[in-house]
């Protein structure tokens, strides 16, 4: 368990450098970018850093209320990466990319959680 703890915490990581790289990529003379892409990085960004505060959880049902917490930005970045995407703010095809990490990290939590929970 301990090792897929550190991917987790690895991926996450490595996750917001890509979408710190989608939101430099941006143009940021629009208005709705720079809204969307500060949205954006607040939620992604969250996901890691929740999952890090999970670790130093002093009960299972603080734990588990940290990986909710990075399960709810996870979701949320699916949104605006999805609305930089369809407003073609963002390259199609990088914006898929992440979107697909995002759902693939959003899963993980959530069958963590579910574990936890012990309802899996």
């Amino acid at each position: 368990m301990q090792n897929s703890k550190m991917q987790l915490k690895n991926r996450t990581y490595l996750y917001a450098l890509d979408i710190i790289k989608l939101i430099d990529f941006l143009e940021k003379k629009d208005f709705s970018v720079q809204v969307l892409s500060k949205q954006l990085l607040r939620s992604a960004t969250s996901i890691g850093a929740n999952i890090i505060e999970a670790q130093a959880a002093s009960s299972k049902k603080d734990f588990c209320k940290f990986f909710n917490y990075a399960l709810k930005s996870a979701n949320e970045s699916k949104f605006w990466i999805g609305l930089l995407r369809d407003s073609k703010k963002a390259d199609k095809e990088r914006a898929d990319s992440l979107l697909k990490e995002t759902a693939e990290i959003a899963n993980i939590l959530g069958s963590s959680i579910l574990t936890l929970k012990g309802k899996k």
